[in-house]
């Protein structure tokens, strides 16, 4: 029998398969059923809370560089995830590999200039080597693969996924 979880547990779940134990950000709305699941999963995975979101892509660019692996960042929709705009070109330009998933509004309002709305994968994809947006909670496991092979294959890189809430 197939186990049904939501998109958030997915995502989480995804993190840890690809040896994620720790994942830098900031909550917000959007994103809040990600920090959500966070609670059930701390034995495995430590989140550091930042006081600003382009902290967090900073402090997952030196925790990649110290460690080799990718930095993880999460964040929210609108200013939050343009926030992390300054850590991707930082990143792209250092070859730091990291993978920063934005929280976006729900897939229905998508195009409506719904409230903190923002084109996430038109913004990053000139500074990143892969930005992605998932419409679908099936889609996360594979996205999640994808975006730490893109990172960390041939020159490494930042990526960005960005989740639309329903997912």
């Amino acid at each position: 029998m197939n186990e049904r979880i939501t998109g958030a547990e997915a995502l989480i779940k995804s993190l840890i398969a690809e040896g994620v134990n720790l994942v830098f950000g900031y909550p917000g709305g959007a994103i809040i059923p990600v920090y959500d699941k966070l609670y059930d999963y701390t034995d495995q995975l430590k989140h550091i809370l930042v006081r600003h979101e382009q902290g967090a892509t900073h402090a997952a660019q030196g925790y990649a560089r110290v460690t080799g692996r990718p930095g993880v960042v999460i964040v929210t929709s609108g200013p939050a995830a343009t926030n992390v705009i300054t850590g991707l070109s930082d990143a792209l330009m250092d070859s730091t590999p990291l993978v920063v998933i934005t929280g976006q509004v729900a897939s229905s309002f998508l195009g409506s200039d719904a409230f903190q709305e923002t084109d996430v994968v038109g913004i990053t994809q000139p500074i990143t080597k892969w930005a992605y947006q998932i419409r679908r909670a099936e889609d996360i496991p594979w996205a999640v693969a994808r975006a730490f092979y893109i990172a960390n294959t041939g020159r490494p890189g930042p990526v960005v996924l960005d989740i639309a809430k329903d997912a």
